[in-house]
């Protein structure tokens, strides 16, 4: 990265610095921070366009508040750069969500100004909560915000917390982060309360003079109450505002790209007793034309040129997971009017963007709400709709209930896809799809299926298709696929519980593999042989459940040595049915496992992660050098 000088942001190395600054100098150094986070993203990619848009709110309360003593929590922490830019890692952002770098997320062991870490949504007002609770029962004055965006607002957590807290009189700031968009935009019926809100011009202008008029005055709690009356009869003659009604103290919208205005805000109510809820309006990706231009893109959009704005694209070898997913999603629902399909605000992500383009009345975007998403599917089964339920592998654990008591209870066809299952990379611990093979293997009735490339993944989606009760879960990676052909070829018979062998060994050795690295576990295997050691069979076992027992009696008959491969955690995954099955059925077979260790795996490359776990063709044969030469 090139060096660049920055007369304001250069002199900032905590937010005491900050808070030196005359108030004047703030839009300043907003607009230096948003250069430097360009910058540094330019060449270490990151979630960006959020973060753009939150540099003054995040300004703003450091100038404001005494952090680290106050307690600043972010929701995801997408939004949170400035933060952490402004918190003494201005110099260790250029490492952001690299290997021994900062994280990409507020991390408590990182900095004393993360009050609390946060990768998953809806979970600030919750925390924030328990922080301000703290604060009150040890007398200690200290003051606690909860930043959430709207897009985090939908979660049933968030709804959870601010039930709790507006029924307090907890010393609690909700700060609601407001740009019409999440990583696509917003939808639902909160969104559009909020919209409304901000649309409102008639209760705007007078709230804002009678604001400017009152200042601090005794008169003004009349005026806020007459405000109120007004902003429910304005805003949709409901009986009274979402937050107010909930107990908070509405204050709001004020422009959250407006440092100054900010300032002002935050300084008029931060002595103020009880919940709270100031309504920030901001632009994701401000400041940044293409940003701007194209937020849901620019969520994280790469390398980029800082200057230009044009994105780096590295050239594309073959197809990723979510890019087959859509695709055969849009085949499937056109083939039978059956079919939906579901999705927690992930369209773009997870590739089902293209049946909202295709047949946009047959696809659900129910806004970050995991466990809806599943119970909705699981009411759609009910009444003979076939839904295909998309869910990120981390945040499908948040529907873990919903998946036993309202899907596999009932016996319904379900299909649960968990897209970035596995190591995920840069975004680290909180995004590991690391737990969802031995979470969901204990669920009665429940198919798990992990396909090996693209084209099984094709094969999959159809045999789910077929299914008359029960959850059907297929997994896969983050990423590309292995570069088979798919779209042309006609899926074939996939029946569950039946594995493959794809190499049959002339050793008493085997490798049972779960997913893609039964590709990883050929190249080993052959590795091995070409070095002069004995050839492995390998296997791929293709269904974690049901299990393929007649697979497993005959590598029991072959081996002496088996070596299990998979990309989620070791404990109660493929090494747990393999080694369970084994120990009862043959117990002097050796089995040994490569997968994910006991423990949270940091930001790194998705290479170096299942590089530091084995899970390499070269890891996978260091392994079996190890167990022939014990054979």
């Amino acid at each position: 990265m090139e060096e660049r000088k920055y007369t304001i942001l250069d002199g900032i190395d905590s937010p005491e610095d900050l808070r030196k600054l005359d108030e004047g100098s703030l839009e300043t150094l907003c607009g230096e921070i948003r250069d430097y986070m360009v910058r540094c993203c330019a060449e270490n990619p990151g979630h960006l366009a959020s973060s753009l848009g939150a540099v003054e709110i995040i300004t703003a309360l450091h100038y404001v508040y005494d952090t680290p003593k106050d307690k600043i929590v972010f929701d995801v922490g997408h939004q949170a750069y400035a933060h952490k830019i402004l918190t003494g890692r201005r110099d260790a952002f250029r490492g952001n969500r690299t290997r021994d770098g900062i994280s990409g997320f507020p991390l408590r062991s990182e900095s004393p100004y993360d009050a609390f870490g946060a990768g998953h949504a809806s979970t600030s007002v919750s925390a924030a909560l328990g922080l301000a609770e703290a604060a009150r029962l040890r007398g200690s004055g200290e003051k606690a915000v909860a930043v959430i965006g709207d897009g985090a607002l939908t979660g049933g957590l968030a709804f959870e917390g601010l039930n709790n807290a507006g029924g307090s009189t907890t010393d609690l700031l909700v700060l609601i982060n407001d740009n019409n968009q999440s990583i696509d935009k917003n939808l639902g019926g909160l969104h559009n309360h909020l919209l409304s809100l901000t649309t409102s011009p008639f209760y705007n202008r007078v709230k804002d003079k009678v604001w400017r008029t009152l200042g601090e005055s005794r008169t003004r709690n009349f005026f806020q109450r007459w405000t109120r009356s007004l902003k429910s009869w304005i805003v949709g003659r409901s009986g009274g505002d979402l937050f107010e009604s909930l107990g908070f103290r509405y204050f709001g919208p004020i422009d959250g790209n407006d440092v100054g205005e900010v300032v002002d805000a935050l300084r008029r109510i931060r002595g103020l007793k009880g919940p709270r809820v100031l309504h920030c309006l901001t632009t994701k990706g401000h400041g940044y034309a293409a940003a701007e231009a194209d937020p849901t893109t620019w969520h994280a959009p790469g390398r980029f040129d800082p200057e230009t704005g044009q994105r780096k694209l590295s050239p594309r070898v073959c197809d990723r997971y979510q890019d087959v997913f859509g695709e055969v999603l849009v085949e499937l629902a056109r083939a039978d009017a059956r079919v939906v399909g579901i999705t927690p605000a992930m369209a773009s992500g997870c590739g089902m963007n293209r049946l909202a383009a295709a047949l946009p009345e047959r696809f659900f975007d129910v806004g970050i709400e995991e466990e809806h998403a599943v119970t909705f599917a699981a009411g759609l089964a009910a009444a003979g709709i076939r839904p295909f339920c998309n869910i990120y592998s981390a945040f499908a654990q948040r529907a873990y209930d919903q998946l036993i008591h309202d899907v596999a209870l009932q016996r319904l066809p379900v299909v649960l896809c968990l897209d970035r299952a596995g190591l995920v990379g840069e975004d680290g611990a909180t995004h590991q799809g690391s737990f969802d093979l031995a979470a969901f293997r204990s669920i009665p009735g429940c198919t798990i299926v992990a396909p090996r490339d693209e084209y099984e993944l094709k094969c999959a989606m159809h045999a789910a298709l077929r299914i008359t009760e029960g959850p059907y879960i297929i997994r896969y990676p983050r990423g590309y696929g292995e570069g088979v052909s798919w779209a042309d070829v006609p899926p074939r018979e996939y029946p569950a519980g039946k594995g493959e062998r794809l190499i049959e060994g002339n050793s008493r050795l085997a490798v049972l593999a779960l997913g893609p690295f039964a590709y990883r576990a050929m190249e080993a295997a052959r590795k091995l042989e070409a070095e002069g050691g004995p050839l492995p069979s390998v296997y791929d076992v293709r269904f974690l459940k049901p299990m393929d027992l007649a697979l497993l009696e005959e590598v029991a008959a072959g081996a002496d040595a088996v070596l299990t491969v998979e990309d989620g955690t070791l404990k109660g995954g493929l090494l747990g049915e393999v080694a369970e099955y084994m120990a009862s059925r043959h117990p002097g077979i050796r089995v040994k496992g490569l997968g994910i260790p006991d423990s949270f795996v940091s930001q790194a490359s998705q290479q170096e992660q299942r590089a530091a776990c084995g899970l390499t063709a070269d890891g996978i044969l260091e392994s079996l050098r190890e167990l022939s030469q014990k054979d």
